[in-house]
Order: C-alpha cells, then sequence, then structure tokens
C-alpha cells in the first residue's frame, strides 16, 4: 500500500492495529481483510490511520481484486490471487473507525477433516536494535505464502508499579533482563495461536512506559513469526519453535541504531540513552541474550542485509509447509463418494410445495423478481426448521379460555444468526422475521482465483457469540469449503460444535459429508440435495451462482 492511495492517512504510534468495536459498540468484533490497490479510500468515511504491523496478521502479497468494490452496479465478489506486488508488513494494516482492515483474505487453516494444520513457527533473536524486525519482514516478501503471523516480544512487557515507573522516566528500570516480560502471558498467547485461534495482544507504549486500554486481535496463520530479545530465554517458548534464528549483529551498530530509535521515536535524550545502554542493555545482552546463541538453528550475521541466510531460511519454510500442506477445495470436492448420508443431515421433506418452489428457483427463465419471491418462501420454511432443531423444554400457559395448555418454548432466548456474505446475506430477513431482536453476524468468505481456495475477508460478531446459539447461513453449499470456514470461525471463537445450526437452500452431497466428517455435532439443514458438482464447484443441477441471480449481477453465459 502506498501512501498516496489513500486519503488524509496518519502514522500511528504507538501502534494499535488490532479488530476493536465498530459502530460504538463495545458488545461486536470486526475485522475486515481488504485490498488496499483498490478504490477503498471511496468506500470508507473519514481519516484513515497506517499503523505499525508489530504485533499484527500480516499477508505475505496482496491481492488486485477488493471484495468491496464500490460502483454504480454491484459487483461480484472474487479475489485473485498473490501478484508481483509486495505488501510491506508495515504497511498492510489501515485503521477507520475502530476497525482493521487487512490486504489480503486469510486462507484455509485447517485440513479438510476442519482441523488445525500445525502452523511452521519461527523464533527470532537477537540484541536490541540488532534487526531482528527487519529480518521477520525479509522472510515474509520471499516467502509468498498468502498468511503470516507476526508477534513482538515487545508486547508482553508487564504492568510496571508506581516505583517502577519512576525508574523507567529517570532510565533506571531494566527492560532487558528477563523478569521485565510477562512470561506466562506470551506462552499463553503463543500457544493460542500455534492452535489457530483468536488471542488478545496487549499493546505496549514505549512513550508512557505503560500498556494501552486497547489490545489487538491476532489469528493464527500458516506461518508464525515471533521476535524479540530474550525469544530462546523460556524452555516453554522453545518447545513451540519449529525453527530458532539468532539475529548477530555488531554492538557498535545496534547502539547507533538505538540511539537512532529512542530519540527520534522514543522521545529520550542522549545521556538518557547512553545511560540505559551502559548500565543495563549491554551486561543484560551478555548475562541473558548471548547464552541463548546456543540454541539458534541458524545464526544470521548482518540481520537483513545478509541475502544468502534469508535465502536459506525461505527455501526451509517453504518444504515444511509442502509436507504439511494446505489445499483443501480440490480435496473436498473428490472425498466422501458414495457414501451414506450423515446423521447430522436434516432435510426437509420434498412435499409438493417444496418440489414446486425449487422449479421455479433453478429455472434459468426465472425472472428475478420471481426469483427473489420464491427464494424468500424456500429461505423461511428452511429457517423454521433450523429453529426447531434447538432444545425445547415443556411449559404451561392458561389460554384467554382460562384452559391450562401444555406447550414448549426454546431453552435458549440467546441466539445469533451468522450469515456468510454474499449470498447468505439473503436469509437474514427470513431470521429476524421469526426471532425477535435476534442478533446477526456476519463472514465474508471469497475464492481466491489462483489458488481456488476459499480466504477468509471480512468477519463482525458479538463478542459474547460463545453464550449464543448459532444459525450459520448460506444459500448453496457446494463443496462445503466455505461453511467449513465459517465453522471454524465460529469455533475459533469458542462457541461450541453442538451449537451451530447451518442452514442452506440447496446442498451438493458432497458438500454434507465434507461438513459432517469435520464438525460431526454441527446440525445442517437444507431443502434439497444434488448429486454433484462440475469443475467451477457450481452444485449440477443447481440453481446457478446464487448470489448473482438475487442481486441482479449475472455475467451472461457463465452457465
Amino acid at each position: 500500500m502506498s501512501v498516496t492511495q489513500t486519503k488524509q492517512i496518519k502514522f500511528y504510534n504507538p501502534s494499535s492495529s488490532a479488530s476493536s468495536d465498530s459502530d460504538d459498540r463495545s458488545d461486536v468484533t470486526e475485522q475486515l481483510y481488504v485490498d488496499p490497490y483498490s478504490d477503498l479510500g471511496n468506500g470508507l468515511s473519514g481519516d484513515l490511520n497506517c499503523c505499525p504491523a508489530s504485533p499484527t496478521t500480516v499477508p505475505a502479497k496482496a491481492s488486485l481484486e477488493s471484495p468491496l468494490k464500490r460502483s454504480g452496479r454491484r459487483q461480484r465478489t472474487t479475489s485473485i490471487g498473490n501478484q508481483t506486488t509486495t505488501a510491506n508488513p508495515s504497511e498492510c494494516i489501515i485503521r477507520a473507525n475502530n476497525r482493521t482492515i487487512y490486504t489480503a483474505g486469510r486462507p484455509p487453516w485447517y485440513n479438510c477433516a476442519g482441523q488445525q494444520v500445525e502452523p511452521f513457527v519461527i523464533g527470532i533473536c537477537g540484541g536490541s536494535a540488532s534487526g531482528k524486525t527487519t529480518v521477520a519482514e525479509k522472510i515474509i516478501e520471499s516467502l509468498d505464502v498468502p498468511w503470516v503471523t507476526l508477534l513482538s516480544m515487545d508486547c508482553f512487557y508487564k504492568i510496571l508499579n508506581e516505583k517502577q515507573h519512576e525508574q523507567a522516566l529517570i532510565n533506571e528500570y531494566n527492560f532487558d533482563h528477563p523478569d521485565a516480560f510477562d512470561i506466562e502471558l506470551l506462552l499463553d498467547v503463543l500457544t493460542k495461536l500455534k492452535e489457530g485461534r483468536k488471542v488478545e495482544v496487549p499493546v505496549y507504549n514505549f512513550v508512557t512506559h505503560g500498556r494501552e486500554s486497547q489490545t489487538k486481535t491476532m489469528y493464527g496463520a500458516n506461518v508464525i513469526i515471533f521476535e524479540g530479545i530474550l525469544t530462546f530465554h523460556s524452555p516453554e517458548v522453545l518447545k513451540l519453535l519449529d525453527m530458532k534464528i539468532f539475529v548477530d549483529t555488531d554492538p557498535d551498530i545496534r547502539l547507533a541504531r538505538r540511539l537512532k530509535r529512542d530519540i527520534s521515536q522514543r522521545g529520550r535524550d542522549l545521556k538518557g540513552v547512553l545511560k540505559q545502554y551502559l548500565n543495563m542493555v549491554k551486561p543484560s545482552y551478555c548475562n541473558y541474550i548471548a547464552p541463548t546463541m546456543a540454541h539458534a538453528d541458524i545464526i544470521v550475521p548482518r540481520g537483513g542485509d545478509n541475502k544468502v541466510a534469508i535465502h536459506l531460511i525461505v527455501q526451509h519454510v517453504h518444504t515444511q509447509l509442502q509436507l504439511r500442506g494446505f489445499k483443501l477445495r480440490e480435496t473436498l470436492a473428490n472425498s466422501y463418494k458414495d457414501q451414506p448420508m450423515p446423521h447430522s443431515l436434516h432435510l426437509l421433506h420434498p412435499t409438493p410445495q417444496i418440489k414446486g418452489l425449487h422449479t421455479f428457483i433453478r429455472c434459468r427463465n426465472t425472472s428475478r423478481d420471481e426469483f427473489i419471491f420464491y427464494s424468500k418462501r424456500l429461505i423461511r420454511l428452511v429457517i423454521e426448521y433450523a429453529l426447531s432443531l434447538f432444545p425445547f423444554k415443556k411449559t404451561t400457559v392458561e389460554t384467554p379460555q382460562g384452559v391450562l395448555y401444555e406447550g414448549k418454548r426454546m431453552e435458549s432466548r440467546k441466539i445469533c444468526g451468522v450469515s456468510i456474505l454474499r449470498a447468505g446475506e439473503t436469509m437474514e430477513q427470513a431470521v429476524c422475521d421469526v426471532c425477535k431482536d435476534i442478533r446477526i453476524g456476519k463472514i465474508l468468505i471469497q475464492t481466491n482465483l489462483k489458488t481456488g481456495e476459499p480466504e477468509l475477508y471480512y468477519l463482525r460478531l458479538p463478542k459474547d457469540i460463545k453464550d449464543y446459539k448459532v444459525i450459520l447461513m448460506d444459500a448453496t453449499v457446494a463443496t462445503g469449503a466455505a461453511a467449513m470456514m465459517a465453522i471454524r470461525v465460529l469455533l475459533d471463537h469458542d462457541v461450541p460444535e453442538d451449537n451451530i445450526i447451518l442452514a442452506s437452500l440447496l446442498m451438493a452431497e458432497i458438500g454434507v459429508h465434507s461438513i459432517a466428517y469435520a464438525f460431526p455435532k454441527v446440525k445442517i439443514v437444507t431443502s434439497a440435495l444434488d448429486p454433484e458438482i462440475n469443475s467451477k464447484f457450481y452444485v449440477i443441477p443447481g440453481i446457478g451462482n446464487f448470489g448473482d441471480r438475487y442481486f441482479g449481477t449475472e455475467p451472461s453465459d457463465e452457465y
């Protein structure tokens, strides 16, 4: 992202690039993953703040097709994958109205069984101002993998008490000592990231020597890079690292860099920086940091300027990623054939009414108005059926005639509808019509045209969604790849698997098998099953592209 391609960009320091709240609501988590090379600036009001990317989750390359293009005619939501333009990790985040905007979609972080694919974790250690972050950025640029998480140890400085804070203000608190870090919190965050789960990372302010009130929301990725001066100090952290890199830089160069950084960026004076370096930084390096070089798999002299070392590191990481494997959709399309339908599938009884509605929406000659009308009728039936699968309890009420009636009420009043954009959005009105005051979440998943894999671009969920019963809505399911990603997102937000119902108008049999195999406790509701999918992953006989037909964005001669 270049500065000239957004409007009124301001550099924001200290960094606070995590997804937070939207629309001034503290109970909603919102994340947006888009392409800065599009006309995004025309679609977002207000100033945009460009934030440093440590810690954050960053894509290695930027995609060139925005999922949220604004134009007179509604656009189809597809993305084109990694192109030749390299995304600088420090420029991959835009903040607008308390939202986080990433420059590329998040690819699958799980296998066809829905289980987390173990990421490759790189630990980078070295003295203060040795160039650890530069090495991390060079690795990210050279890797050319869809999604990398970069986590800095600087985020885990302990909260200082009053005495320690006074010492810090006069450069007498040792920030390079192991006791300065919250190792327990660091270990918890890194472990969860390796498991692919959502974490909240503290934001440390080097000017005020304290943590910001706001945290950064992060997820795991194909590759996780953890860098810091004491990365190798904790034995528990060492066990989580697949590759250990020590950046060995001349002490005079490190001192010169530290002087420039602390004076220009952190408001320190020359005397204070030298005092801190001689009394604390240098002794801590000799006592705690340099000895951990023995744990390193690779020692990188000259930091980011060592192109040979970076190349060898990248080659090894690529080999490890190939062994792990992240391909999903093609695997799903060729699995589970000729298997009996799972018990988690709940199919609407094929009454003449259901068949009649399908006749209208499947016919290619049906006008858009009629397509929308009959789709809405069918969606309402699917949602009503889905609601009947939630737990109910017996209750007694008195009728106007004074007679007791033995009835039932839903056990939980906390129900949330989550639509998989864009086709799933067509089902939101139906769920709002039948559930009073229901909360609605949104997840945007679209296909990368280069890799053929689904990618996560946007999510907006209640922060307490783990306490809700969830109706996950998508109009059609082919391979099940998008639905699996959405379910995985909900699970990563601690929603119990058996609290999720997937509701869809039409599914391919292979998609049902894929979802049921990966998530056997998720109930699946649909009005019809079709036997196969074609090479473009459309359901056959199918409906065509439901979103295009509903929103009037059909290209000619597509099917």
